[in-house]
């Protein structure tokens, strides 16, 4: 078995002999920075693929940022299968991943169709493998998305909205929702740090790279200008999305998230967009049903692996 990274963008046509969902995006993302060809490897055996992976990260980032890829031949036996897919991703771990760091998050899509319970056979097979290497189950998520010709509710007039008007005021609301979140990596997150810093982080690290104008970003306040929350429409450089949507602690339980999203849904949509993504835990059920409620549909789950 010969496992390697690939050449360069000449060896796409052989690194996509596996059909998964972000196989169109891979030739972009090669071409904005967000993948390199020595972060793509393959396992082969008489030029055949067995397995391959692939990291994603932000333009500019030294570093991957997530494990988004690993796919393994369904038709080796399984124990082969995942010996193929443990000794690649050793391999690939111990060439690209600085020694002794922590790997970057593994993330994995897969539709649901009608009756299906839990992730396809494929899923659970990647799971084996990073199990086999020390990863363990964080979170499962919803990938919600509404379509155009979806009803947008109109104001109900009880909220204002107005633009973010400086970063620090964001980054102190933000602060403020951390209270109490159901979101699995934000509460992570706290263990280590401040809310504070936790919020900073993720704006400096996250938001602010996101290519779309931030004059797009909402806070919703009550006629009087007392905040109530905020929504941050945005576009991540594949698809219009609503990158962040909270309500503060004080407010919450009064109905005012589904007026601060339909904001947001009503801004990107009001742009023609051809869909807005969104993604939320599958535990936080509030905001996945605030989410419905909007028109959005669950088109795929992920599941987050982690390694400790």
């Amino acid at each position: 078995m010969i496992l390697r990274p690939i050449t360069g963008r000449e060896e796409l046509s052989l690194f996509n002999r596996f059909p998964y969902v972000l196989n169109e995006e891979l030739a972009d993302d090669l071409g904005h920075g967000r993948r390199r060809p020595e972060w793509m490897w393959v396992a082969l055996r008489d030029g055949r693929p067995l397995a391959r992976l692939a990291w994603w990260s932000r333009p500019g980032d030294e570093l991957p940022f997530l494990l988004d890829i690993l796919d393994l031949d369904g038709a080796l036996p399984v124990p082969e299968r995942l010996d193929a897919g443990e000794r690649l991703v050793r391999a690939a771990m111990a060439a690209t991943l600085p020694r002794g760091s922590r790997p970057p998050e593994h993330t994995t899509r897969f539709a649901t169709p009608g009756g299906q319970e839990g992730p396809p056979r494929a899923v659970r097979d990647r799971m084996a493998v990073l199990e086999r290497t020390g990863a363990r189950l964080f979170v499962e998520r919803l990938r919600l998305e509404w379509r155009p010709g979806t009803p947008v509710p109109e104001p109900d007039g009880r909220l204002v909205f107005r633009p973010v008007r400086e970063d620090g005021e964001l980054v102190a609301l933000m602060t403020a929702v951390l209270d109490g979140t159901l979101d699995a990596h934000s509460r992570d997150e706290l263990t280590r740090m401040s809310p504070r810093e936790a919020a900073a982080k993720q704006y400096e690290e996250e938001l602010l790279r996101y290519p779309s104008p931030r004059d797009r970003w909402r806070v919703a306040t009550l006629p009087s200008g007392e905040p109530v929350g905020f929504v941050l429409p945005a576009h991540n450089g594949y698809n219009p999305v609503i990158a962040y949507i909270g309500v503060l602690p004080a407010h919450r339980g009064n109905g005012y998230i589904d007026a601060v999203l339909a904001e947001g849904t009503r801004l990107l949509a009001a742009r023609s967009v051809p869909r807005i993504r969104a993604a939320t835990d599958l535990g936080n059920t509030p905001m996945a049903h605030a989410f419905r409620r909007a028109g959005y549909v669950t088109f795929e789950h992920e599941i987050n692996m982690t390694w400790n």
